[in-house]
């Protein structure tokens, strides 16, 4: 078989000495972490990495030695290689970078080959047979270097959460190099600043990598947590009053969108300041994504009330409101003018169709006394609203929808009025026409079953089946104005709805990751022929593939309230053929990921 040896880049320039890593149980394979120099102590060097195994909770090992040819040390190979019955191995590795090349050489030493035997004859031939079986070693190791911070840091796809199942299949000896590598972090805590007897080579070895901005955003995150928490608390209990818990409180806050975006919100900050730390991979990208997009709501409301209360903006869009409110009413008025005349050259039922006119111009004349009564009070509503931007961009945008919602109140009560007689009138005459065939609808059984009616059921069927369907054109055409203009408000609100999804669910950390650090979200890895000199072994080098957007949108993306409508296309357009009623409203039970 062919032995893969990981190696890092790091250490290709290391100075001599002993090769720390593991073995890839399973495999054929090991994983170089680190390069411990000479001199040092073997004792000194078992108990180090001991302590090392304890706090990673990696089966570290000495793979071998590592040998970089340097003036004055002449007989440091041969050191290196009598250190192997000091750390007994099944296997060990030898490598050596020889001068003007590139490629290293792998000399590999069994157990049985390192034991002295007084025979001369025997040592003769097993010398012999250890030059033939050190050649066909070096044929068949593959060095695979790989850039260690990159792999420490990645997080391979799909992730594995939770404790493996021994009975299960291993992971992946893929797999298995990246936790071994990610895992083996306490190793890198040492460093050429150190005053300790032990001096390795990796990649944190010229200094740890560390941010004073970031270990100060550390200490000031607790007692920012401890303030978040006692907050919440009180929120928490003033929303656990028993007059919020009444029935009409209890549904208005379950169907405005600002009352849901809050409990959303409130749900976001406890889970940001609760005091257990992220477990897995899973859950830090979950919290980090939540903070990321709080912060850009946060900023983004404060851009919007910088815009707002500057220049009197907020008095300027108060004196539109009014006026486009009359403009909307007096459109209405006309249009229902031009529907109780003849619309289209439509001949209607004229007493039908006076009644519906004359009772929808009445809601429009006490809208419009609801408007010029709520004026004065306009500028205030909307200045005090405007406050509500602070705490971020989607809590101004579902004011908004509310504010809409109830601007268009007369809209949505015409809508529901003309729905309910639609609908009673075509129930009416698919009943009548199951009557016509000699069939009736079995509630018990939900299926149509055949019936025997008498002469004056089926005079009687007639006569109320003839009004409803002449009667149904008028009718109609009431059920489809209203239903657009509810359409268009239902489209607009939709549209903001959507927006505050976006900003609430979108993972703007994991794309920041993988737009600035794509190694750090990886789906895959590739190889490339680094070096192929004759007399060394192969080297390739491992590079990390970046996950896809799309897919890092897809795994990522936070759960939130849907806004999306329930039913398909069909169903929707049965509904509106029909007459059902459609609610936009968001209801805060619906969660999906």
């Amino acid at each position: 078989m062919v032995l893969k040896i990981f190696f890092p880049q790091c250490c290709n320039r290391a100075d001599s000495g002993l090769l720390v890593g593991r073995w890839i149980s399973g495999h054929d394979s090991a994983v170089v972490l680190a390069v411990i120099h000479y001199p040092f102590i073997p004792g000194q060097v078992k108990q180090y990495i001991q302590q090392m195994q304890a706090q990673s909770g990696v089966e570290l090992s000495v793979l071998g030695s590592w040998s970089l040819p340097k003036e004055g040390q002449e007989g440091m190979e041969s050191f290196l290689r009598d250190l192997s019955t000091i750390f007994p191995q099944e296997r060990w590795l030898q490598i050596k970078r020889q001068m003007g090349k590139t490629g290293f050489t792998c000399e590999i030493l069994n157990r049985d080959q390192n034991d002295q035997h007084d025979d001369s004859d025997n040592k003769k031939k097993q010398e012999k047979k250890k030059e033939e079986e050190e050649g066909e070693e070096e044929e068949k190791v593959i060095f695979v270097h790989y850039e260690q911070r990159k792999v420490m840091l990645s997080q391979l796809h799909p992730i594995e959460n939770g404790v493996p199942d021994p009975k299960t299949e291993p992971p992946s000896e893929l797999r298995q190099v990246f936790q071994t590598v990610a895992r083996s972090q306490p190793l890198f805590f040492l460093d050429r600043y150190d005053d300790g007897p032990l001096k390795s080579t990796h990649w944190q070895s010229e200094g740890r990598e560390a941010s004073i901005i970031m270990e100060l955003l550390k200490q000031a995150s607790v007692p920012l947590c401890l303030l978040i928490s006692w907050l919440l608390s009180v929120w928490t209990w003033i929303c656990n009053v028993r007059i919020f818990s009444l029935y009409p409180l209890r549904f208005l806050s379950s169907k405005l969108s600002t009352c849901v975006q809050l409990s959303y919100r409130t749900e976001h900050l406890r889970t940001l300041s609760s005091a257990k730390p992220a477990t897995g991979h899973t859950e830090f990208m979950r919290k980090s994504n939540i903070l990321v997009s709080f912060l850009i709501d946060v900023a983004l409301g404060l851009l919007l009330i910088s815009w707002l209360y500057r220049d009197d903006h907020i008095r300027m869009l108060a004196n539109t409101l009014v006026p486009a409110a009359d403009h909307v009413a007096k459109e209405l008025e006309e249009l229902l003018q031009w529907l109780m005349g003849a619309p289209a050259g439509l001949k209607m039922n004229r007493a039908l169709d006076q009644v519906l006119g004359r009772f929808f111009l009445y809601h429009i004349h006490l809208w419009i006394s609801y408007i010029h009564l709520m004026s004065p009070f306009i500028e205030g509503i909307l200045w005090y609203g405007g406050l509500s931007a602070c705490l971020g961009l989607t809590f101004a945008l579902s004011l908004l929808s509310d504010m809409v919602a109830l601007l268009t109140f007369h809209i949505y009560c015409f809508y529901v009025y003309g729905a309910r007689l639609y609908c009673l009138k075509i129930y009416g005459l698919s009943s009548l026409w199951r009557l016509f065939r000699g069939k009736k609808w079995n509630v018990l059984r939900q299926r149509v079953d055949s019936c025997s009616y008498d002469l004056d059921q089926l005079f009687i069927g007639t006569l109320l089946f003839t009004i409803l369907l002449f009667l149904l054109p008028t009718t109609a055409l009431y059920y489809l104005v209203f239903t657009l203009l509810r359409l268009g408000v239902v489209l607009f609100q939709g549209i903001l709805h959507l927006s505050v999804d976006f900003i609430n669910s979108f993972p703007l950390f994991a794309m920041g990751l993988r737009i600035c650090r794509s190694y750090r979200l990886g789906e895959g890895v590739k190889f490339r022929v680094l070096c192929e000199e004759p007399g060394t072994a192969l080297h390739l080098l491992m590079e990390i593939n970046p996950l896809k957007c799309s897919t890092v949108v897809q795994t990522y993306r936070t759960p939130t309230y849907s806004c999306y409508p329930k039913d398909s296309w069909a169903a929707l357009i049965k509904k509106l053929f029909v007459g059902e009623l459609i609610y936009p409203w968001r209801h805060k039970s619906t969660k999906t990921d």
